[in-house]
């Protein structure tokens, strides 16, 4: 058995996990967990109680929520070099939970048809949904990658969101998002994490 195990369904951010694990390199195990089942048995919920995926275990040690997989991923494994240094995560730690909190958030809200009245703003994290999206595309416009020159576990996640808000179109295709994603989606660890789980969609029933 592995000491790395990604708990996860093809058809949900679990493929956030997927391509984290890809990019360290490591050996991992999976296990699909079905919506109509098992995501939701008494053995899983004691391991991520919102009975959601993805989770991953390490060493006996339990991680959920994909911006947490990535950040942990990227400490866990330093040989992958996909951390910055301890005095270069500022834009690192900055733009994983602003993808992780404002971006979701405003994203997921907007799609469900959710607009906040103006006077309301203040009490949301993100602000708006146009401010949220103009904030995101100045930000993958800085540098070819969302801390600097240089891929990180943030370019996993951030990434994430741009490539999937594209493709369903939740976010805008502005031409810094179509340019950001090319350079994500040409690495070998995103098409090697795609292909795995789009053969998973083939070969189980995951409802």
């Amino acid at each position: 058995m592995s000491d790395l195990i990604l708990y996860t369904n093809p058809m949900s951010r679990g493929r956030i996990a997927r391509w984290a694990l890809e990019e360290v390199g490591a050996h991992y195990e999976v296990r699909v967990m079905n919506y109509a089942d098992t995501m939701k048995s008494d053995d899983y919920m004691s391991i991520n109680p919102m009975g959601k995926v993805p989770a991953i275990e390490h060493k006996g040690k339990i991680v959920t929520e994909c911006a947490a997989i990535c950040a942990y991923l990227g400490d866990a494994f330093p040989d992958a070099g996909l951390a910055p240094a301890l005095a270069d995560r500022a834009d690192y730690y900055r733009w994983l939970f602003f993808a992780a909190g404002p971006v979701e958030h405003a994203v997921t809200n907007n799609s469900a048809g959710f607009v906040p009245q103006a006077e309301q703003g203040r009490m949301f994290g993100y602000g708006n949904y146009d401010q949220t999206i103009d904030v995101l595309e100045s930000a993958v416009s800085r540098y070819d990658y969302i801390a600097g020159d240089a891929f990180t576990m943030a370019d996993v996640y951030v990434g994430a969101q741009v490539i999937w808000g594209n493709q369903f179109g939740s976010i805008p295709k502005r031409d810094a998002f179509t340019a950001y994603a090319g350079r994500l989606t040409s690495r070998d660890a995103y098409r090697r994490a795609n292909e795995l789980d789009d053969a998973l969609m083939e070969t189980n029933q995951l409802a």
